[in-house]
C-alpha cells in the first residue's frame, strides 16, 4: 500500500520533533498501523492471488504479502511454527499436515483445477497428446508435490510410461522450463497455461477432469491478526472472489 506525498510530508513534520526529543520509533509505529497480511500459497495461485490482493488491500487498508511455493513445503513450514496468517494449498494432504499440527482454523475448499500439457508457442515438437511425450524432452512436478501426484495419476490412468527429463519443485518451475525452451512440453495446471498467455500453447488431456485438484484455505493459529486472516479467506470464497478465480481458469469447488 503506498502513501501519498502529502501524507508523507505530514508524517515527517510530526516525527522529526519526537526524534529530536529521543522519543519512540514513530516510523515503525506507522508501519504497524498500516498492517500486513502474510499468505502462504501454492505456486499455481500466484497470479490470481495477486489479483485478489488489490481490492482487498484497498478495502482493508493493509498490505498483502505472499510466499508462493510447493503446498507440501509450505504446510510443513507452518506446522513447524513458521509465521503467517493464511495457508492455501493445492491438495488436502498438505493442508492435513497443518491441521494435524493444530495450527489451522476451519478449512475452506475454494477452487478446482485440471492438468494439461503446455508446449512452446508453435509447438515445434508437434505434441498433440500424452502419447507424443515419448522421445521428447518433457518435464513435470516432483512426485511429492500436488501437481506431481496428479501427473502420476493421469499418466498411470492413460498407461504412459515415458520418463521426464527432470522433476521440478513446483508447477511454476515446470512451466518456466517450457517457456524458456528448455523442454518440449510440461504437465501443469490449466490455469498456469492461462497465466502464461501467448508464451505457450495448451494441449488438453482427455479425461483429466477425473483427477481434479482441489484447493483449500485456512487461517493459521500463529496469525498476528486472526480477524484480518479470516477476512481474506472470506474474500477468496465470496462470489466476487470466485468470479476472479473463474476468470483465471479455476473451477468451482
Amino acid at each position: 500500500m503506498r502513501h501519498t506525498l502529502k501524507a508523507t510530508l505530514v508524517s515527517l513534520v510530526l516525527v522529526l520533533p519526537l526524534a529530536g526529543c529521543g522519543g519512540g520509533d514513530a516510523g515503525s509505529a506507522d508501519e504497524a498501523d498500516a498492517g500486513t497480511l502474510t499468505v502462504l500459497a501454492a505456486a499455481s495461485l500466484t497470479d490470481v492471488f495477486e489479483q485478489l490482493a488489490t481490492p482487498f488491500e484497498e478495502e482493508h487498508g493493509v498490505d498483502v504479502t505472499f510466499s508462493f511455493g510447493s503446498s507440501t513445503d509450505l504446510a510443513e513450514q507452518v506446522a513447524d511454527g513458521a509465521p503467517g496468517d493464511v495457508l492455501a494449498t493445492a491438495d488436502s494432504t498438505s493442508m492435513g499436515l497443518a491441521e494435524d499440527a493444530g495450527v489451522t482454523g476451519d478449512v475452506e475448499t475454494f477452487a478446482t483445477n485440471v492438468l494439461t500439457i503446455v508446449v512452446p508457442k508453435g509447438n515445434p515438437a508437434g505434441i498433440g497428446s500424452l502419447d507424443d511425450l515419448t522421445d521428447t524432452t518433457w518435464v513435470r512436478c516432483a512426485d511429492e508435490v500436488p501437481c506431481g501426484k496428479v501427473a502420476l495419476a493421469v499418466l498411470e490412468a492413460t498407461g504412459i510410461t515415458a520418463d521426464p527429463v527432470s522433476l521440478e519443485e513446483d508447477v511454476r518451475a515446470t512451466l518456466d522450463k517450457v517457456i524458456s525452451g528448455e523442454a518440449d512440453a510440461g504437465l501443469v495446471y490449466a490455469t498456469d497455461a492461462v497465466a502464461a498467455g501467448d508464451e505457450v500453447e495448451a494441449v488438453e488431456i482427455p479425461g483429466a477432469e477425473e483427477n481434479l485438484t482441489s484447493y483449500y484455505a485456512a487461517t493459521l493459529e500463529q496469525s498476528q491478526d486472526a480477524d484480518l486472516a479470516a477476512d481474506w479467506v472470506a474474500w477468496v470464497t465470496s462470489p466476487e472472489g470466485r468470479a476472479i478465480l473463474a476468470d483465471a481458469g479455476f473451477g468451482s469447488p
